[in-house]
């Protein structure tokens, strides 16, 4: 069996796993996030609804 100093390191190097493996992918996910979010907003502007045709009567949202 073994002892609780070991089983404490072998958890230590799991989070630090953990944690590298999400600093990893997690920037790049959230920067998608982020450029879809922006291209959902400028996309419900009222210049782009214009320009695209879909200008309808809506309450101004500002």
């Amino acid at each position: 069996m073994t002892n609780d100093a070991t089983k404490t390191f072998v958890d230590g190097i799991s989070i630090v796993t953990v944690v590298s493996t999400l600093n990893a992918w997690l920037p790049p996910l959230a920067a998608g996030f982020t450029i879809i979010w922006t291209v959902i907003r400028i996309y419900e502007t009222k210049t782009v609804q214009k320009a695209l045709g879909k200008d309808k009567e809506r309450p101004d949202d500002s």
